[in-house]
């Protein structure tokens, strides 16, 4: 059977041309007219250039079209065929623009929920949290006269009773209320009630004098 390859070696043979000669009359490197006259495609850039460079080759060998045509269709398999570049530089990688739409999209989904439920949560955490109560004045088992200032800190709109007596809370939160004690051991009981019936309960025992 007559290769395509020996059929194109043995014209140039005849010629007496060497591939050095032919390439720079093409303008195809040497390596590729090798590479056509033994068969060894894979060695071409790809299934285009493959069969443009048999085609000149063969012209310029002055050699029938539809004779190379038929043995190039025989020989040459485009579907197995290996280029000179890897595949990863030679085509050009599918941008998912598809599938990052749908990840942006799911991405501001979750992020406006996020937004939603920290909205509601800090809107109504009053309704799960106790609020929040921080005593200043006066400090465990300290020693005051009978007459002392509680001083303290809660949620601005919480309400404050001291030893049952309510207190002024101003928008910042901070109270303060004074007191007349009896001398001796005395405890005292601040407590901060939300609108939701939450509450906090801290007790202070002094030593009045």
């Amino acid at each position: 059977m007559v290769r395509l390859g020996h059929r194109l070696h043995q014209e140039r043979l005849q010629r007496k041309q060497s591939l050095e000669e032919i390439a720079q009359e093409l303008k195809i490197k040497p390596t590729f007219l090798l590479a056509i006259e033994r068969g060894e495609y894979n060695k071409l850039p790809s299934p285009a250039y493959a069969q443009g460079f048999v085609r000149n080759y063969a012209s310029y060998l002055g050699l029938s079209k539809a004779e190379i045509t038929a043995l190039f269709k025989r020989e040459f398999d485009e579907k197995n065929a290996m280029k000179v570049l890897p595949d990863s530089m030679m085509k050009t990688k599918e941008f998912p623009v598809e599938r990052i739409r749908i990840q942006q999209s799911v991405i501001a989904v979750i992020i406006f929920l996020f937004i939603i439920f920290a909205y509601l949560f800090f809107q109504y955490r009053a309704a799960i949290i106790p609020p929040y109560l921080s005593i200043t004045s006066p400090q465990q088992d300290s020693k005051t006269s009978q007459d002392i200032t509680v001083t303290g800190q809660t949620d601005n709109n919480a309400t404050v009773t001291i030893n049952g007596e309510a207190a002024m809370v101003s928008n910042n939160g901070n109270f303060q209320k004074s007191i007349t004690l009896f001398p001796g051991v005395a405890t005292i009981s601040i407590q901060a009630i939300n609108r939701f019936g939450k509450e906090t309960t801290v007790q202070r025992t002094i030593n009045v004098q």
